[in-house]
């Protein structure tokens, strides 16, 4: 690539900071153009719901991806507040909410998503809130500071890491969840039994689950919803936080004519982040992929995900190898417990448990591997996140194991997985 190459990055958060960063790191001199609707600089999003959510204003926590000084030093053009109003994929130009129009060799879309609303919570209602950026994040701060009581809509991670920081800020918390159960989508049922446990007996969290809304009145004075539930509950609280998931910001992707995955809604991309044009990449919560150990593509909307997908498409962009892709992690921090999950769900997964579930424990510590003809294929840690870096690689090699030795206690989970794999080193 010549020095007059350009590369416009549409997208101001994580992924776009890591890749452009990864592109100067490997030599690319080119111009760089990173455009964000946000005013805030790239920040990661997961402290939004903790460690942002739950500080005092004057104590909030630096969540930038890089130094304020790195997109200068680094050559990066960083245009904030701005929108791409259009993209023209085969002219390879962007025009930009400012008037200015942008042409570029090669393009990546680092968009990512809006909060789902809900059309009985809308934005504009002031008890209504959702969380995806910090400025969402500061709000419910103050609303959360000044009540007694709210009401979480969702129980996925997002809502119950909410849930979590409003009882750590002393305010008491109903959590209504449609499903049967909390993180039905991505967690057993075993596990998901425990934290409800947990949620609700250690941490006192008045749990709605399997319950519909049936009615909602959110007043235009401000004062406290009332939302009815379908076995006649009616809960009334001044905060309203909903989370339900992200849809993926893909409109900009489908007006310039590049593929979206009609099974899950974002922009398709290949082992290399490559969309199905040429020169246009995708990367983040935006994109759907294939991803180790399950059949189809998925959006992963995850930290380690925007990560490596960033650093994927910076060295494809500059023809480089792109290595193996990751296998897939997540975490979570929420009631007093460090959760970390590697691989991925599976409802066919046969699981065992090394440890107590036990919800009322000050700091429970368990292990639960989900198998598939005795291969680790799904981990999760509580309170043990150096005991699955010890079995990290056995599940990447798909080595298969024995249940009854992994549950003996008497052997710590470091020595196990020694033996595991010197044996199959041995056989090698």
């Amino acid at each position: 690539m010549t020095s007059q190459t350009s590369i416009l990055v549409i997208g101001a958060g994580q992924a776009a900071a890591v890749a452009v960063a990864a592109l100067r790191d490997e030599g690319f001199e080119g111009r760089i153009t990173v455009v964000g609707d946000e005013a805030h600089a790239p920040y990661e999003r997961p402290p939004l719901s903790k460690a942002v959510l739950a500080a005092v204003q004057a104590d909030e926590p630096s969540i930038h991806v890089k130094d304020a000084d790195f997109f200068t030093a680094r050559d990066i053009d960083l245009r904030l507040g701005t929108c791409v109003e259009s993209l023209d994929a085969a002219n390879k130009t962007a025009r930009l909410s400012d008037g200015d129009t942008i042409q570029f060799s090669q393009c990546l879309l680092a968009t990512g998503g809006a909060a789902r609303v809900l059309p009985v919570f809308p934005v504009s209602a002031p008890q209504v809130h959702y969380l995806r950026t910090l400025d969402d994040a500061r709000k419910l701060r103050t609303a959360l500071a000044s009540t007694d009581r709210a009401i979480v809509v969702g129980g996925g991670f997002l809502g119950l890491e909410i849930a979590s920081t409003a009882r750590e800020m002393g305010v008491a918390v109903s959590l209504i969840e449609s499903l049967p159960r909390v993180l039905a989508r991505v967690m057993p049922e075993q596990f998901s039994q425990w934290l409800q446990d947990r949620v609700q007996d250690k941490a006192q969290v008045n749990l709605h689950i399997g319950q519909t809304i049936t009615a909602v009145t959110l007043p235009e004075d401000g004062s406290p919803a009332t939302v009815e539930l379908s076995d006649g509950t009616a809960l009334s609280a001044p905060v309203v936080a909903v989370s339900v998931g992200l849809t993926p910001a893909t409109r900009l992707a489908e007006v310039a004519g590049i593929r979206i995955d009609e099974s899950n809604g974002g922009i398709l991309v290949d082992e290399r982040c490559q969309t199905s044009h040429p020169d246009i990449y995708a990367a983040g919560d935006c994109t759907s992929q294939r991803h180790p150990g399950h059949a189809g593509t998925l959006r992963m909307e995850s930290w380690q995900n925007a990560n490596e997908q960033a650093r994927t498409a910076a060295l494809a962009m500059l023809n480089r190898d792109v290595g193996a892709p990751a296998y897939p992690w997540f975490w979570t921090d929420q009631f007093g417990c460090n959760i970390q999950m590697l691989g991925l769900p599976d409802s066919t997964l046969h699981y065992v448990v090394r440890g107590a579930l036990d919800a009322t424990a000050e700091m429970p510590k368990f292990i639960m591997v989900g198998l598939r003809d005795q291969t680790a294929v799904h981990v999760i840690a509580v309170n043990a996140g150096g005991d699955l870096r010890a079995l990290r690689p056995i599940v990447e090699k798909a080595l298969p194991i024995d249940p009854a030795q992994f549950i003996d206690e008497s052997v710590t989970v470091r020595a196990f997985a020694k033996s595991v794999l010197a044996s199959a080193a041995s056989q090698a």
